[in-house]
């Protein structure tokens, strides 16, 4: 998931970049913007991120004056030292308004804030007319994906995918029957392909399919080891933000 830091204090910028690393690998920071009119002409340019965290005060204006200029489409969490712009923030596009100096359990609050709206919003709605639009809108997973060897092109079912892994640039699709298989598409490309019941992104090298797994242990700092029945070529550790996602989906 891309997140976009706007920030004109180099010190803090950099700190809320090592946080978001620390709590969540599959987090990633594509930019740090220091001024209003470079993040206008930024989001202007760029797809939009999934997430933006954002100084209120910058150099050249408040932060809002970018929201105004610009539909992004994503939610921001707001990070600022002063509190009288908490309403303001929430009437635009905030879900989260946060006292600097930034305390990082209060930032992964947040995290999981925006996480439990993600589930929400792709949830059912009140609306029967609206369900079945819904309904009709739904994504069609693919059950079977392409790969390579050597100067063969083979279809794998996804249902035989014991897990994904992706590292320096190749990746890689591991079988039950512990095949190997590379794949030219990238794991954020599979991760949209495949449907999010079966399949889970553990963290930024690995998505593993439920009927692989074995079960899920405690680690260092909150954070939880995934032991699969297909031993993977390193340790499968998911961070302490995306823990409860984790056991949501394994409970079903």
């Amino acid at each position: 998931m891309n997140v976009l830091i706007i920030e004109d204090e180099a010190k803090t910028a950099k700190e809320l970049k090592g946080m978001i690393q620390r709590l969540d690998d599959a987090l990633t920071v594509v930019d740090i913007i220091p001024s209003v009119k470079a993040a206008i002409q930024w989001l202007q340019k760029n797809p939009p991120p999934q997430l933006i965290l954002s100084d209120i005060q910058l150099a050249d204006g408040l932060s809002f004056e970018i929201f105004r200029a610009v539909d992004t489409g994503c939610p921001v969490i707001f990070c600022t030292a002063f509190d009288e712009y908490a309403i303001q923030a929430f009437e635009t596009v905030g879900i989260d308004y946060l006292l600097k100096p930034v305390d990082e359990d209060k930032l992964a609050g947040s995290l999981r804030k925006y996480e439990r709206m993600k589930q929400f919003l792709g949830g059912k709605t009140a609306d029967p007319r609206l369900a079945t639009l819904m309904t009709q809108l739904q994504p069609v997973y693919k059950s079977g994906l392409l790969v390579f060897r050597n100067e063969k092109i083979i279809p794998v079912k996804t249902a035989d995918i014991a897990f994904i892994y992706s590292a320096g640039g190749l990746v890689t699709l591991y079988t039950k029957g512990n095949h190997t298989y590379t794949t030219r598409e990238v794991l954020d490309e599979l991760e949209l392909q495949l449907d999010p019941k079966l399949f889970f992104r553990a963290n930024r090298q690995f998505l593993i399919n439920r009927n692989n797994l074995l079960m899920a242990e405690h680690y260092f700092n909150r954070r939880l080891v995934v032991k699969l029945d297909v031993n993977p070529p390193e340790r499968i550790v998911v961070s302490k933000i995306k823990a409860p996602e984790l056991l949501a989906w394994m409970e079903g």
